[in-house]
C-alpha cells in the first residue's frame, strides 16, 4: 500500500484544482456527518453535541474559510524592494513543500486529521494521512472520505498501528505534521532530523489554571468544569491543574462540585454527555493517579466501560503521579497559593505548557501572569475557547510543541515562501562590481542610509 503513493513529486499547484478538491471534500464530509458522529460515539461514547461542536462543524467551517480565501493566500505577494537592488520589484512566491505526512491523534480523531489535511491540500502538496488506530470506527470513516474525494497520487489515508507509523517515518518527506504526546513527538522529530525534514509538532503539557479571590468564582467554576471535562478531559488544552487563592478555595470547591452535578447529574456515568476513556491502557494510567490522593468529589471508576467520574483531588504532592505528567483525563488536582511567588514555584517546575488560564478581575494580576510565563496560548476568565478563533495561532512552545496553525496560518505552515527579485535592465549601478578602489566610503554611506 505504501508503494501506491508515488515517490515522484506531483504537485497539485493549480489553484482551481485545489479549490475544487476542497469543495468536493466539503460535500463529502457534510454527507457523512451522521456516520462520523456515530463513529465517534462508538469509539468512546462522544456525545452528538460535542462531536458537532469540536469535530464535524469545525471542519465544515475550516473548509468553507479555506475555499473562500485560497486565491488570496496563494497569490505572490509584492514586498518593498531594497534600495541596494534598485531598480527592482521583489516578491514572495508561495509553493508547496511537496510530500507531506500527517499523523493524527485519537482524542479528536476526525478534526485533527482533516484540519491539517485541508491546509496541506490548499497549499498544493501531496499528502499521506495516518489516522489513529485507537479510534478504529472514526479512522475508517476518515479513510472512506479521503478515498472518495482524492486520487491516491494526491492524498492517501493509510491505517495501521505504530508499526505502520514507523514505516512511514522511515521514508523521506518534505514536511511532517504530528499531533500527539511529547514522548512520540520526540520520536517523530528524531526521524525527521535524519532528512532535515521540517516539522510541526502539536503536543501538550501540564496546563495551569489560576483563580484568585477577585474572580467571579461561580462563573469561573462553570467555565472550568466545561473546559476540563469536555471529551472527558482528553483534550490537550484542557486545564491540567488548578491553582486557587487560599482565600477563595473553600468557596470555589463548592462551586466546582455544583457545576459538575449541573453538567452531568448526580451520576455522571449515566449522562449521555460524558465520554469514556479511550482504552484500557489509558484508563489504568489514570486510575493509578488516584492512589493515595484526597478525593473530594467523584472518584468512581468502572473498568468494564473505561469510565472515570469527573474527579477533584485536594492538595496533591508535587511529586505525586497526578502532578508528574500531563493528566489527559477527567481528574482535576486543586492546589492553593498565597502569592505570586507560590505560583512561580509550582508553574516553573514544569516545562512550558501548551495552555495557561487565569481567572481574575484584577487586570494587573492577570496581565502579570500572562507576561511572566511562556505558553502556547490561553485565556483570561475562560478556558479552551481561544482554539476556536481562526485568526489566532494555535501551537505550543518548548516541550509543548513546535510551530502553529489555524486559518491562514495553516496554509502558511504547509507553504514554502520563495523569495524573488525581478531586476530591471534599464539601469545598472556599477558600485558592486570590482575593482572596488575608491568605492568603500560610498558603500558605507549607502548602508548607513538604509539602516
Amino acid at each position: 500500500m505504501l508503494n501506491q503513493f508515488s515517490p515522484v513529486m506531483i504537485f497539485k499547484t493549480d489553484i482551481n484544482y485545489r479549490k475544487q478538491s476542497l469543495i468536493k471534500l466539503l460535500n463529502s464530509v457534510q454527507s457523512h456527518e451522521k456516520e462520523i458522529i456515530k463513529a465517534l460515539n462508538d469509539d468512546f461514547r462522544k456525545s452528538e453535541f460535542e462531536s458537532v461542536l469540536s469535530e464535524t462543524e469545525y471542519i465544515v467551517s475550516e473548509l468553507s474559510h479555506t475555499v473562500k480565501n485560497i486565491n488570496a493566500w496563494a497569490r505572490p505577494k509584492m514586498v518593498l524592494p531594497s534600495l541596494l537592488n534598485f531598480p527592482s520589484t521583489d516578491y514572495i512566491y508561495k509553493e508547496p513543500y511537496g510530500k507531506v505526512l500527517i499523523i493524527a491523534p485519537w482524542n479528536y480523531p476526525y478534526q485533527l486529521a482533516f484540519c491539517p489535511l485541508i491546509a496541506a491540500v490548499a497549499a498544493g502538496n501531496q499528502v499521506v494521512v495516518k489516522p489513529s488506530e485507537l479510534t478504529p470506527n472514526t479512522s475508517k470513516i476518515v479513510s472512506k472520505i479521503i478515498s472518495e474525494v482524492f486520487d491516491k497520487t494526491h492524498v492517501e489515508c493509510i491505517e495501521g498501528d505504530y508499526k505502520v507509523a514507523e514505516k512511514l517515518l522511515a521514508q523521506r518527506w518534505d514536511y511532517i505534521f504530528f499531533t500527539g504526546s511529547v514522548a512520540v513527538g520526540k520520536i517523530v522529530a528524531k526521524a525527521a532530523a535524519e532528512n532535515l525534514t521540517p516539522v510541526t509538532l502539536e503536543l501538550g503539557g501540564k496546563n495551569p489554571c489560576i483563580i484568585d479571590e477577585t474572580a467571579n468564582l461561580k462563573l469561573a467554576a462553570k467555565r472550568i468544569v466545561w473546559g476540563k471535562f469536555l471529551n472527558a478531559g482528553q483534550t490537550c488544552i484542557a486545564p491540567d491543574y488548578l491553582l486557587v487563592s487560599e482565600k477563595a478555595k473553600p468557596f470555589f470547591i463548592d462551586f466546582l462540585k455544583k457545576e459538575i452535578e449541573a453538567a452531568y447529574g448526580e451520576n455522571p456515568e449515566a449522562s449521555p454527555d460524558f465520554p469514556r476513556i479511550i482504552n484500557e491502557k489509558n484508563w489504568n494510567r489514570l486510575v493509578k493517579m488516584l492512589d493515595n490522593e484526597t478525593i473530594i468529589s467523584g472518584g468512581k471508576i468502572d473498568s468494564k466501560n473505561y469510565y472515570i467520574a469527573p474527579t477533584l483531588i485536594d492538595e496533591p504532592k508535587l511529586d505525586s503521579a497526578v502532578m508528574k505528567e500531563e493528566i489527559f483525563g477527567p481528574i482535576l488536582p486543586i492546589l492553593s497559593f498565597k502569592n505570586e511567588a507560590d505560583l512561580n514555584v509550582i508553574i516553573s517546575g514544569y516545562e512550558k505548557p501548551l495552555s495557561l488560564y487565569v481567572f481574575s478581575n484584577n487586570k494587573s494580576f492577570a496581565e502579570s501572569i500572562i507576561r511572566n510565563y511562556s505558553f502556547g496560548g490561553g485565556c483570561i476568565n475562560d478556558t479552551v475557547v481561544y482554539f476556536s478563533n481562526k485568526r489566532l495561532p494555535f501551537g505550543g512552545v518548548g516541550h509543548s510543541g513546535i510551530g502553529a496553525y489555524h486559518g491562514r496560518m495553516s496554509f502558511d505552515t504547509f507553504t514554502h515562501k520563495k523569495a524573488l527579485v525581478k531586476k530591471a535592465n534599464w539601469l545598472d549601478i556599477p558600485l558592486r562590481y570590482a575593482p572596488y578602489n575608491g568605492k568603500l566610503k560610498i558603500l558605507k554611506k549607502m548602508l548607513g542610509w538604509l539602516s
